[in-house]
């Protein structure tokens, strides 16, 4: 049987490797991939935000991969098949006993192929959503690093009408010339109306819905429009229907660039799950994430992707030697209170100068875009050019002011932060139109949009930031009081452990810390 081939084979290379990073569930893992693959039964396994961040689990799924007697598909952003390829299978290749072609590419070789193809999500996705024999059914495929997936299928199913659309549409209808025009200038002005958001984007108003109803009442047949506008006008329709409550419309949003005076449009389907259901029954499929859920069985996570019958693992990440040091403070102002800046700033200052002495990167984590100016320009008239703001060439005990979305890209290849300051819970803010919008659906249903999905969303990215943290037994101040102030601090403390809670700070911490981890 498989699963008992790749166990010894696995058990076998693994005590030969002198010195291969350790992980208890290797084994575990690689006979549950292998049990995936020989009963077509689909599975979701959650490894664990440090073992996800360092990609230790991925011998296990690579050697079932390899050993299995048929075609796989690895589904893997373009880093992780490098790795994958340069590393992870030529070290494989030469202790199992198994000798499967590898190719990597846009779509599958071939009916005669009986190898192991690595594509990226967005060449999978987009084959799946186009259908045809890109990628034939049935194939086994493995899916790694699915806590983005909800992103990489929303960023495929994005449409978009951009400022040379607007040109088009007055080509292929030249007697609508001037009210396409006109459109365009009233559009342009209600949009510049709102006020300024970090994200430059606003869910279509009225108005604009308004504006955009009478362009398409002017112009021909749709069979005349481009295929841009046309695709646009077909989902724009729903919006004036009377929907359910329990329905989903289309998102629209427009995003702004000031500068040079021009907007473009989007839209995107709300849910995602009746889209992907079918997509999940042309093959089983091997969905492997760090940190999805709380839960073992992911409900939220596989509801809203569409996920019905399969196996689930969540691999426990209790043990002592990941544990972080905590810091939260009791005394801070709560975030939306106007004390909350001056006093944030006071206590990342005084964090900076305790850990000052001790060697290795302290990182800044502010998701407040004009918040994070200010404290980059403060530290920076200490600290002078040890201070960065979203760098990655960074001094040997530099100092890093950075945001959520390129801390989550560039961790990987930062150093282990000896000390990492966080400004509030990286709660996804309703001034972003995708968070708006579903946040309104929620509501739509009578549903509990704050815990069924801005706290799972903070908490996945919060497990995710700290996990280079855990690698060096670092020192982790959450200064957001909510924590101790609110009734889901409980379940953000959970998610953060194993920790040890310390109530101060002072120099020795950190120099206690350094000595541990060079001793």
């Amino acid at each position: 049987m498989i699963e008992a081939e790749v166990h010894l084979s696995l058990h076998n290379f693994l005590r030969s490797q002198a010195g291969f990073p350790s992980w208890p569930h290797h084994l575990t893992m690689a006979r549950l991939v292998a049990r995936a693959l020989r009963l077509g039964r689909s599975a979701l396994i959650q490894v664990g935000a440090v073992c996800g961040y360092q990609g230790r689990y991925r011998t296990s799924f690579v050697a079932s991969a390899l050993m299995w007697h048929g075609p796989v598909i690895i589904v893997a952003q373009e880093a992780v098949q490098q790795l994958l390829l340069r590393v992870e299978i030529p070290r494989l290749q030469q202790w199992l006993p198994a000798n499967k072609s590898i190719r990597t590419g846009d779509a599958w070789p071939g009916a005669e192929f009986q190898g192991l193809l690595l594509t990226s999500p967005e060449a999978w996705l987009t084959g799946q959503f186009a259908g045809g024999d890109r990628f034939p059914q049935g194939i086994p495929t493995i899916i790694d690093g699915v806590d983005d997936l909800e992103d990489w299928v929303r960023d495929q199913l994005t449409q978009d009408i951009q400022p040379d659309d607007w040109d088009q549409l007055m080509l292929a209808c030249p007697n609508q010339a001037e009210a396409i025009r006109e459109a365009r200038i009233e559009l342009t002005h209600e949009l510049f109306q709102h006020p300024a958001n970090p994200y430059q984007c606003y869910l279509i108003s009225q108005p604009e819905i308004e504006i955009l109803s009478r362009l398409y009442s002017a112009l021909e047949s749709l069979e005349a429009l481009p295929e841009p506008w046309k695709n646009f006008w077909q989902q724009f329709q729903t919006l004036n229907e009377n929907l359910s409550p329990s329905s989903s419309p289309p998102l629209f949003w427009a995003t702004i660039a000031h500068r040079q005076g021009l907007f473009s449009l989007h839209y995107a389907p709300m849910e995602l799950g009746e889209i992907l259901s079918p997509i999940w029954q042309r093959q089983p499929v091997v969905l492997i994430g760090s940190a999805i859920e709380p839960e073992t069985e992911a409900p939220l996570f596989r509801q809203r992707l569409g996920l019905d019958d399969l196996t689930c693992l969540k691999f426990s990440s209790e043990s002592q030697a990941e544990a972080i040091q905590l810091y939260v403070p009791y005394k801070l102002p709560l975030p939306n209170t106007p004390e909350f800046q001056a006093e944030f700033i006071h206590k990342v200052r005084t964090l900076v100068c305790l850990s000052a002495t001790a060697p290795g990167l302290t990182a800044v984590l502010v998701g407040d875009v004009p918040l994070k100016a200010q404290v980059a320009t403060i530290l920076a008239s200490e600290f002078g050019s040890r201070v960065q703001v979203e760098k990655t060439c960074l001094d040997e005990n530099g100092i890093l002011i950075s945001g959520w979305e390129f801390w989550r890209e560039h961790q990987r290849v930062l150093p282990a932060p000896h000390l990492l300051i966080i400004a509030t819970l990286p709660l996804p803010s309703l001034e972003n139109p995708l968070v708006a919008g579903r946040v309104a659906l929620y509501k739509r249903s009578h549903q509990d949009w704050f815990r069924l999905y801005l706290l799972p969303a903070a908490l996945n990215e919060l497990q995710r930031a700290i996990a280079p943290v855990r690698e060096s037994q670092g020192i982790v101040a959450l200064l957001d009081s909510r924590v101790v102030n609110r009734s889901y601090g409980a379940q953000v403390l959970a998610a953060l452990s194993p920790l040890a809670r310390i109530n101060y700070l002072d120099p020795s911490l950190f120099s206690n810390t350094d000595e541990e981890n060079s001793a």
